[in-house]
């Protein structure tokens, strides 16, 4: 009972506290990329102007993966992030198994001056779309 008693006298602070955690989201969210679908993803690939960057585990990768996607783990993106110096001009996507280290990953692509954008749902909204993965490396 005394938190309700304390939310109707505090307010103001306690709106105060909710924007600000929204407003630091929001930027938090934004520095990591945009969302993109499965169908913006098909036709940028058909255009020839994103690179796919699968950082999930080799393993989960070789289970199956978007064709002509790359495999670069999120724990070693950091330092093999020169491998994509050559697709700096494509927009990067990120995938993963369903999106919980594609903003890490889109945030360091970002801050490196990728255009990067993120699978919205990752691998598992890709399957869940009926699209095709591709086995083996």
């Amino acid at each position: 009972m005394n938190i309700f008693i304390f939310v109707s006298e505090q307010w103001l602070l306690i709106s105060l506290l909710l924007a600000l955690i929204g407003v630091f989201l929001f930027t938090e969210q934004s520095k990591s990329g945009k969302t993109l679908g499965t169908a913006e993803l098909v036709r940028l690939m058909n255009n020839d102007q994103a690179v796919v960057v699968d950082v999930r585990t080799t393993a989960e990768f070789e289970s199956g993966h978007i064709h002509g996607s790359r495999n670069i783990p999120h724990t070693k993106l950091a330092s093999r992030i020169g491998e994509l110096e050559k697709s700096r001009g494509k927009t990067i996507v990120v995938v993963d198994k369903i999106g919980q280290h594609s903003g890490g990953a889109g945030k360091l692509l970002t801050k490196d001056n990728y255009d990067a954008r993120r699978l919205s749902g990752g691998i598992s909204e890709w399957q869940g779309a009926g699209l095709p993965l591709v086995t083996g490396k």
